[in-house]
């Protein structure tokens, strides 16, 4: 799951890569997301959730959420999956 928060306007996107690739060129990812939501402090929330077939999770090595809005620098969060713990 990827959280956004403190953001503002409300226009932001989050989009997810594996390896690079964006979730757009895999057919069996899924992708949940919530519409920007306004908090107290009128700044706006966001998530994702991004769910892989557990063999592709297994080749994966490195997941990265992106947060972007219009001509804004894309701010990333990347994990590692040898950061993971093995269940």
């Amino acid at each position: 799951m990827c959280l956004a928060n403190k953001g503002f306007p409300s226009d932001w996107s989050l989009a997810w890569k594996v390896d690079g690739s964006s979730s757009s060129s895999s057919s069996s990812w899924e992708e949940s997301r919530s519409p920007g939501v306004l908090e107290k402090d009128a700044h706006y929330s966001w998530s994702s959730t991004l769910r892989l077939p557990a063999d592709q999770w297994r080749k994966a090595r490195s997941v990265t959420c992106e947060a972007t809005q219009g001509s804004q620098t894309t701010l990333s969060e990347t994990l590692r999956r040898d950061q993971c713990s093995q269940s």
